[in-house]
């Protein structure tokens, strides 16, 4: 396994357990918002009992279905909102693991190599954020002895806004790959999601047992 799918394996491992410190706040937040709901619908169940009866079942399935909705809608918020206080956690993480510079070398080198593997080119460019470039030129000629032989890798001289991670361009521009923390994040996001949401609400924000059938 490389250092590239060790990392991923690290993010979602990390969102794993970020999730789940979070689903007891999702599970309170669920309970509170049903019950306020349900308290919401008794009242007005009572005040318009009348109504409903004149205007028929027709009209009253019509509310029902109507609060059913807004509750989802503000469920689905809820859910969105702590998918994304975990992703903003993973930075965190990888902020901590960056300050592992010896690890994070290595991490480093591997993305380098693993990006080479898809580029297929033996000149390229390669470019980090400002803290990195620093950290890559200092272990450059371990880095380059470490690549295919043939290949000419140099380093880019401005740096690219990005938390961590690099990315490699072919001499000629024509083809780039994103290893950044961003880049990899954004590819693996539907995956991530997934898992955190697996973890948060495992059998899901139902809402019909509140109202009826």
């Amino acid at each position: 396994m490389t250092q590239a799918d060790q990392l991923e394996n690290a993010i979602l491992a990390r969102a794993e357990r970020l999730a789940k410190e979070y689903r007891e706040r999702a599970q309170r937040s669920r309970d509170t918002i049903l019950r306020e709901a349900a308290e919401r619908l008794r009242l007005r169940e009572q005040r318009e009992e009348a109504i409903a009866k004149t205007l028929g079942d027709r009209a009253y399935r019509q509310q029902v279905q109507a609060e059913e909705l807004k509750l989802q809608s503000h469920l689905d918020l809820v859910r969105w909102n702590l998918v994304r206080d975990v992703e903003a956690r993973l930075a965190d993480q990888m902020h901590l693991y960056i300050k592992d510079s010896a690890a994070y070398i290595k991490t480093l080198t591997s993305l380098i190599g693993a990006a080479l593997a898809e580029v297929e080119r033996e000149e390229v460019e390669v470019r980090a954020n400002s803290a990195d470039l620093k950290l890559l030129k200092t272990h450059w000629s371990e880095i380059t002895g470490s690549l295919p032989a043939g290949t000419q890798a140099k380093l880019g001289d401005e740096p690219i806004e990005t938390l961590g991670g690099v990315m490699v361009e072919s001499s000629d521009g024509r083809i780039r790959v994103d290893n950044t923390f961003e880049g990899r994040l954004a590819r693996l996001r539907t995956r991530l999601q997934q898992v955190i949401l697996e973890r948060l609400v495992p059998s899901g924000f139902e809402t019909g047992s509140i109202f009826g059938g």
